[in-house]
């Protein structure tokens, strides 16, 4: 279980605000010695920042001690020294000077950004960037306007400096961010961990639907993990968890990615982690990482945008009806037939606007796609996915809709073993995370068509053999990571 401790120089600087035992003086916490039970977070709300102050060997401290420091010291030396900084900010001032126009004359503004707020509604999203390039409490932020907008100053201030209103949005700020510091509920957990479980209730097509989320929930709490569904906003309540598992589609180009990346910095077990993620999302990746690894698949190319006779090429060693894919695909979108020549060209024409590099490969008729389950590199559930009625995938889409075909959900131990085989060789230079393999099976052998890093868990489907004990064997693996996390880190 984490804990939290705001640090201040004096206890008198906490006066205006609801009194907590985790309030705590830089003194109290530099001969804090007692060894952690769990995570540690610590605000660090020290009027100082500078060089050398006891605010910065509070960061300074609480990285040493393996914990988790809001400011970190890399954000205090970035915030030191303008060059360092400006080249982040330059890239948030296009969306700001939007929000703002252009003044008719020279113009200075100077707010502050609590807790990635403000009390200046048309600062509000670029308060929110700066808090997620910048973590700390209170930063004081001046701008000015000269031919362009630019930020002339950033400071880490103390939360004394705030106004009336500012302090409150400063203690309704702190409570939304850390709920551990006031909740008693909280603080009474029987939880040895804490797992953070990213979800999207907007998506349209979520890896998960809400029944196999509490499944999870469920399960991680049988094995003592306090598993909390986070969403896309929550990207800096990160250090509050031991763990984080990404139940939301993954993307490069996405919030997925930069909660993996965070987490990972921050020292938390991660399914799916960043090296998975940008692995397994990129079907140019995996088609190159399957041919110098020997992993079974169909015949494949990759074709370039500027290529002369690109047709030409692949007729020579694929034969008709070919598939085209954008390398990022997902859910089977971004993914075209071609009958003949004519057909290929009007594929890759379509395609070529979206990607540079596109993906050919053979096509292989199945009845189905066998989704093998792997976690850690052994196979923990198998499913048989049936085509959609007279179309050649297991999705089809629409403009209105997306359907799917039928399923069967079979124990391991009865699938083929060279489907097995294909499945955990498609893995391994991947890594050892939950990976779902796609994988065709003809005449006996397995041919890998890609390997999905957030595979998909309904309840009904995917569990539809092992029941809850699939659940229970994925946060089984959380929790013996997170264990061995824990034992690594040093006593204090």
């Amino acid at each position: 279980m984490s804990q939290t401790y705001i640090v201040v120089d004096q206890a008198k600087d906490w006066s205006a605000f609801l009194p907590s035992d985790r309030v705590i003086t830089f003194t109290q916490y530099l001969n804090l010695a007692t060894k952690s039970q769990g995570r540690t977070r610590i605000i660090n709300l020290c009027k100082s920042s500078k060089y050398l102050s006891d605010g910065y060997y509070c960061s300074l401290l609480a990285e040493s001690r393996g914990h988790h420091v809001m400011p970190s010291v890399r954000v205090l030396n970035d915030i030191s020294k303008k060059t360092l900084y400006e080249m982040q900010v330059a890239q948030l001032l296009p969306a700001l000077a939007q929000k703002l126009g252009t003044p008719d004359a020279p113009t200075e503004l100077s707010f502050h950004c609590v807790f990635g707020k403000t009390a200046q509604p048309e600062m509000k999203e670029f308060a929110r960037k700066m808090f997620e390039a910048f973590a700390c409490p209170v930063l004081e932020v001046k701008l000015k306007f000269r031919k362009t907008w630019q930020v002339s100053d950033l400071q880490i201030t103390s939360h004394k400096n705030l106004n009336d209103e500012e302090e409150t949005l400063f203690a309704e700020s702190l409570e939304a961010f850390s709920t551990k510091v006031w909740s008693k509920s909280r603080a009474l957990r029987t939880a040895k961990f804490d797992l953070a479980m990213l979800v999207n209730p907007e998506e349209a097509m979520p890896p998960s639907d809400m029944q196999a989320l509490k499944k999870f929930v469920q399960a991680g709490k049988q094995l003592g993990i306090q598993v909390d569904m986070i969403g896309p906003k929550d990207i800096m309540r990160l250090p509050e968890y031991d763990g984080l598992f990404i139940r939301e589609t993954t993307n490069i180009d996405h919030h997925t990615y930069r909660f993996a990346k965070k987490a990972e910095a921050a020292g938390l077990v991660v399914m799916d982690d960043p090296q998975s993620i940008m692995r397994c999302t990129n079907k140019v990746y995996l088609a190159d990482l399957f041919n110098t690894h020997k992993v079974p698949c169909p015949k494949t190319r990759i074709v370039h945008k500027g290529e002369k006779d690109v047709e030409g090429a692949l007729e020579a060693v694929i034969n008709y009806p070919m598939v085209v894919k954008i390398p990022d695909g997902a859910f089977s979108k971004g993914v075209i037939k071609a009958e003949n020549r004519e057909a290929l060209t009007a594929s890759l024409n379509t395609l070529f606007k979206k990607s540079s590099l596109l993906l050919v490969q053979e096509y292989l008729y199945t009845e189905f796609d066998w989704r093998i389950g792997v976690l850690n590199n052994k196979p923990i559930f198998a499913c048989r996915y049936y085509m959609v009625k007279n179309h050649w995938q297991i999705y089809q889409h629409s403009e209105s809709s997306s359907e799917s075909g039928g399923f069967d959900t079979l124990p391991t131990f009865e699938v083929p073993r060279r489907v097995l085989q294909a499945a955990i060789a498609a893995t391994k230079p991947i890594g050892d995370g939950l990976y779902g393999v796609d994988v065709k099976e003809i005449n006996g052998r397995g041919y890998v068509i890609e390997v999905n890093d957030n595979p998909s868990i309904d309840r009904g489907v995917e569990d539809k053999y092992l029941g809850d004990e699939l659940y229970m064997h994925i946060m089984s693996e959380f929790l013996r990571r997170m264990q061995m996390k824990r034992s690594d880190k040093p006593a204090y």
